[in-house]
């Protein structure tokens, strides 16, 4: 593939969305001034930013030139919760507590469902996010840190790793499921909850055009209920 075809320099400024040169709502440059970086026509960077508009990573406006789209959730069919604001919501003080932070080889089910290679190690993140101090949710996250490199440096000590992808990182797909599960013992502990407790459970992937982000599993506590607005 040539290397300033539209389809290259769409994965180019895909990667550079990725590792953030660009931050959520901001800006990129006009057409004119990519087609110089790049050594192309016009034409063609239209063509690779019609391309990631299409996919939802980037809004274009004829007047307003092209930003980083800077609530990718509206492009999604699913809305990706920050646990922060749900335990606000319920009038609480919200904390969390980062019980994990392991950069090494996931086990064969996690590495498939990232479509890594084996041997490929990403990050996994346990947390406990807290209501009043009391256990609200406990998550357990793998990332795939080839796709969001940045999250190595990020301060997930004073912003759980939940609301950090949130606010940092746009996604274009993915697919979620909701179910409940007896409690095993890990989760027991997390929660502060009997041993096969039933608990409320989303278990949640992300993807990049095509790119798994991040696959995790977030656990309620007893009593939790899942509320949307219609």
């Amino acid at each position: 593939m040539s290397t300033n075809s539209h389809h290259a320099i769409r994965q180019s400024i895909l990667e550079r969305i990725q590792s953030g040169e660009w931050a959520l709502g901001e800006r990129i440059p006009g057409e004119a001034m990519l087609a110089d970086e790049y050594g192309c026509a016009r034409v063609t960077i239209n063509r690779a930013l019609q391309g990631l508009a299409n996919d939802g990573l980037v809004v274009r406006k004829r007047k307003g030139g092209t930003r980083v789209c800077d609530m990718p959730v509206r492009q999604a069919k699913f809305n990706i919760p920050v646990v922060r604001e749900q335990v606000e919501a319920l009038g609480s003080a919200y904390g969390h507590e980062l019980t994990r932070r392991a950069q090494k080889a996931p086990p064969a089910a996690i590495r498939t469902r990232l479509g890594l290679p084996a041997g490929t190690k990403a990050l996994h993140l346990d947390t406990v996010h807290l209501a009043d101090g009391r256990p609200f949710a406990f998550e357990t996250r793998w990332v795939n840190t080839r796709v969001v490199p940045k999250i190595m440096d990020a301060p997930l000590d004073d912003i759980s790793a939940n609301e950090w992808l949130v606010q940092t990182v746009p996604f274009s797909g993915g697919d979620v499921v909701f179910s409940a599960v007896a409690a095993d013992k890990a989760v027991a502990s997390a929660l502060d909850v009997r041993e096969g407790a039933a608990v409320f459970v989303i278990d949640r992937t992300t993807s990049l055009a095509g790119d798994v982000i991040t696959t995790m599993k977030l656990y309620y506590r007893e009593g939790y209920q899942l509320y949307s607005r219609l």
